[in-house]
Formats: C-alpha cells, sequence, structure tokens
C-alpha cells in the first residue's frame, strides 16, 4: 500500500521531469536558456513543487545546471563527454545484443517463444515499422524517440536487469545526442536495425554483438567528426 502511494505522489513530478527533459532535447528549451519554477508551472499545469523536485533531479542527470541566487539554466549539450557516452553505449549495448541473442536461440530450441519475451519482440517490429513510415514521410524529428525506445527493447530481450538499468541511466543523454545529429544519420542509422534484430532472431550472438558495436561506433565517430571541438575521431573499443 506505501508503495501505490508513493507511486501515486511521485506521478506529478515524473510527468514534468519527462515533460522538461523532452523539451530540453529537442530545443524547446534551448541550452543556456534561464528557466524557473513559476514559469515551468505555468507552461506545464502544474504547481511549483513538482517542478522544484524535477529539475533537483534533472540536475542530477545533466540536463539542468543550478547556481545559488542565479537560478537555474538548460545545460550545454555534452558534447564534451560525447566519446565517453558513447564508449559507454558501445560496450553496455554490445553485451545487450549478445545476450539478446542467446535468449532468441533458447527460446526457439525450447520450442516457442514464452508471452513476455514474445511480446518484447511484437515490440521490436512494431518500432521497426514506425521508424520506417516515420522516415517514408519526411518525420526525421521522431527517430530520436524510437531510436532510445528500440535500443532499451533490445536490452529487455537480454533480460539483464543490470545491463538494462545501466543503459536507461544514460538514455537520456543518448538521446539528446542523436536528436543534434539526427538530420546526418539518422536515416543510414535506422536501417542498420533490422540487420541487428535479424542476427539477434537467428541466435547468431557474435553476428548480433558486431553489428550493435559496430552500429554505435559508426555513430560515434560521425557525430565526434561533425561536433567534437577539435574534430576527433574517438578511437576503437
Amino acid at each position: 500500500m506505501q508503495h501505490s502511494l508513493d507511486s501515486a505522489d511521485n506521478a506529478p513530478r515524473q510527468r514534468v521531469q519527462d515533460e522538461i527533459r523532452r523539451d530540453i532535447i529537442f530545443g524547446v528549451l534551448p541550452a543556456g536558456s534561464r528557466i524557473t519554477e513559476t514559469a515551468l508551472a505555468h507552461k506545464y499545469g502544474i504547481s511549483r513543487v513538482p517542478v522544484r523536485e524535477a529539475l533537483r533531479a534533472l540536475e542530477v542527470e545533466g540536463f539542468v545546471e543550478s547556481k545559488p541566487f542565479a537560478g537555474s539554466t538548460v545545460s550545454a549539450i555534452p558534447v564534451d563527454d560525447a566519446d565517453d557516452l558513447f564508449a559507454i553505449r558501445e560496450a553496455l549495448e554490445a553485451a545487450t545484443a549478445r545476450r539478446a541473442a542467446r535468449h532468441a536461440a533458447a527460446q526457439f530450441a525450447a520450442g516457442g517463444p514464452d508471452p513476455v519475451w514474445w511480446e518484447h519482440r511484437k515490440e521490436l517490429a512494431a518500432l521497426l515499422e514506425a521508424g520506417d513510415q516515420a522516415i517514408a514521410d519526411g518525420r526525421i524529428d521522431l527517430l530520436p524517440e524510437l531510436n532510445i525506445r528500440f535500443h532499451l527493447g533490445i536490452a529487455e530481450l537480454s533480460r539483464s536487469s543490470s545491463l538494462t538499468a545501466l543503459l536507461r541511466q544514460i538514455s537520456g543523454k543518448i538521446e539528446w545526442l542523436y536528436a543534434s545529429d539526427v538530420d546526418s544519420r539518422g536515416k543510414s542509422s535506422w536501417s542498420e536495425h533490422r540487420t541487428i534484430m535479424a542476427a539477434i532472431d537467428a541466435g547468431n550472438a557474435q553476428e548480433a554483438e558486431r553489428g550493435m558495436a559496430a552500429h554505435v561506433h559508426s555513430s560515434r565517430l560521425g557525430y565526434l567528426s561533425r561536433f567534437s571541438p577539435d574534430g576527433a575521431t574517438g578511437t576503437a573499443s
């Protein structure tokens, strides 16, 4: 009962936290802009208390900077941290893809997938279709959210709670970087998802791991070549 009450109490804060984060990622709240509890409460139609709590949480995530007597501002896109974030993501997601393929092989070796696994797999199929449709419709702006949902879906298929939790911790920053570079690599990056998914479905752990690592590494190199101050291209992991 207490857990239910706590969840209900946290719902307004989580909702506004998600909305503020999304508006930062997509530039509705630009980097460097000053934000106040009063203005945000009015914008999102909520009281100042959950806004204050949301800003504290977003500060921990790195989306907001707060200074005494100066208020809060939107952080800059984490270009300086991009190489490290991509390196962490590359290792994490290669592992999740490998484990997802092994679980797929085990599912079909047992005579067919269990209902939970199959629901996750159907969700991924729907995401792939949605991404293809977004590209066909010229709605590249929809890809960042679909992209992070796809990658988190692979993590869910891996059935590793530790790896999934780690990926969730950096998923907001990943989406932020992706959104800033979606015009350059969005279409080609999205098409690579089906190759990764095919390796997972085939139960080919090595190919799934290799494909996911190459997928993330290509994004890493492309992003750094376009946005890194010194044009650094990172090093292979």
